[in-house]
């Protein structure tokens, strides 16, 4: 599923952050993650498909349900990839306005290409970059949304950060992002699909084993539901909730800034 691609702006020497189960130096996690998506920009959107049969687009479209998209928002979707969440916005708020964002230009580079991004050219943007550094001015959106693309981050408190800057004053983030499952028994037999099946089927799709084992190792390093909304309200986002998605596979939180 969607992941942020950022460049490691700021790394402090000698720190050291994971990725998947490996521990690596902060200033090499992000080159890594970027040789992961590139790897596999061409089979994304399938392998989303066959990754989770096709669940992944039942919490897109719960994700857009709480957020109620409105005519005259700017979105920025961070990690936004191939440009489904933006194409879900805009479909449900055809007077608004998207940014995708990503750090990975041959992911942008697949979602030019889709038939939706041609039919909404005059209300997309495509922009390359880090979400540790964005590119744009204090308060300039209304809506932060980042897909399956927090836990790739390098610092995500520093994502966080620049992601209440860009919001205007009322503006919301939200994040939808795989999460631990509240019961042992039925989190065991979830890993033992993610470790078993899912780097197989990227090897079989997309001829790439190595990534897909990285994907899966980097859901189980992210923050269970209530860490990370504390890192949330630690980043100034008042109002932080959040909501399970498929009994917590994947859960969806949300702050505003006020």
């Amino acid at each position: 599923m969607a992941d942020d691609r950022t460049t490691n702006s700021g790394a402090q020497s000698g720190a050291t952050t994971h990725f998947g189960f490996q521990d690596v130096a902060e200033d090499q996690k992000a080159g890594m993650v970027h040789g992961v998506f590139t790897n596999v920009a061409s089979k994304y959107d399938v392998m989303n498909d066959v990754m989770s049969v096709g669940i992944h687009r039942v919490w897109k479209d719960a994700m857009m349900d709480w957020l109620a998209p409105r005519d005259g928002q700017k979105l920025l979707d961070v990690a936004g990839g191939t440009g489904d969440i933006s194409f879900r916005f805009l479909k449900r708020a055809p007077g608004a306005h998207a940014t995708v964002f990503d750090m990975t230009q041959s992911m942008l580079d697949e979602g030019e290409k889709r038939a939706e991004a041609e039919a909404m050219a005059d209300k997309l943007d495509w922009v390359c970059g880090d979400a540790m550094a964005l590119p744009f001015a204090d308060n300039s959106f209304d809506v932060y949304t980042i897909s399956f693309g927090i836990r790739n981050v390098t610092r995500i408190n520093e994502a966080l950060s620049e992601a209440y800057r860009v919001l205007r004053p009322g503006g919301r983030l939200m994040v939808l992002e795989f999460s631990q499952l509240p019961n042992d028994g039925m989190q065991k037999l979830y890993d033992l699909y993610s470790f078993n099946v899912i780097p197989r089927m990227g090897q079989l799709i997309a001829g790439d084993r190595d990534s897909y084992q990285y994907l899966v190792e980097s859901i189980r390093k992210f923050p269970d539901q209530d860490t990370f909304a504390g890192m949330i309200r630690d980043a100034e986002f008042e109002q932080v909730k959040y909501r399970n998605l498929s009994m917590g596979i994947a859960a969806l939180h949300s702050g505003w800034k006020l």
